[in-house]
């Protein structure tokens, strides 16, 4: 009995030990060296997109390629929704997206969707608003846009209410505006859009687009140059 006791400690030791030295095995395998080959990997070979596709200008971070950003002036007293600032290129409507005047007080709240159907009354007006505000915002002397003109990106956010891209479309919708409000030529602020317009991914994936953001600092750069 002594010896079938002993036998079975022995074993018990035996497993428990193979456990424990599996366990340490598994744990500097996964928990140590893989994360370090990865990490290596993505920083050696892509180093900006593991680093979260940053843009940068004048020397500091101001946003992510990948995340949309407002362009709204500063809430005056007693204001609920802010409006736009209109010497800025204008994204898509957004959900959950904290305000930027090119880059300062931006502040990421919540990525959403609006989760309503085609005939939800409540998106209706909200289309229909969004319609005639683009209209309203982006008719200048000499350049009158038609509600037929106006692109469903410029009236509707994306899933994730963080879309980056417009549509070049809308892009162009707002060249007469911006160029107004910033004193420089209609010809300068559309050769913008056309430099920042890109292709579909590999020629065939999405729609072509244009990044806000970087529109936006290529924009305040022209501006500066007077």
């Amino acid at each position: 009995m002594l010896i079938g006791m002993n036998n079975s400690v022995t074993n018990t030791a035996r497993l428990l030990w193979a456990g424990l030295r599996a366990l340490l095995v598994l744990t500097v395998v996964t928990g140590v060296l893989y994360p370090l080959a990865v990490t290596g990997v993505g920083q050696a070979l892509f180093n900006d997109k593991a680093n979260g596709s940053e843009i940068k200008a004048d020397g500091r971070v101001v946003g992510s390629s990948l995340i949309g950003q407002a362009y709204n002036l500063p809430l005056k007293k007693g204001q609920e929704t802010p409006e736009p600032d209109l010497k800025w290129f204008q994204g898509r409507p957004q959900n959950g997206l904290g305000g930027n005047s090119v880059n300062t007080r931006y502040k990421l709240i919540l990525s959403g969707a609006t989760n309503r159907s085609g005939d939800n009354a409540d998106l209706i007006k909200w289309v229909t608003d969004a319609k005639a505000a683009v209209v309203k915002d982006n008719s200048v002397a000499g350049y009158t846009v038609e509600p037929s003109e106006v692109p469903a990106d410029a009236v509707t956010s994306s899933g994730s209410g963080l879309d980056p891209d417009i549509s070049p479309a809308y892009a162009d919708l707002q060249v007469h505006r911006v160029a107004e409000k910033n004193g420089v030529s209609v010809a300068q602020v559309q050769k913008l859009v056309d430099d920042h317009t890109e292709g579909r991914t590999l020629g065939f994936i999405g729609e072509p687009r244009v990044n806000v953001l970087e529109l936006n600092i290529a924009l305040k750069a022209l501006v500066a140059k007077g």
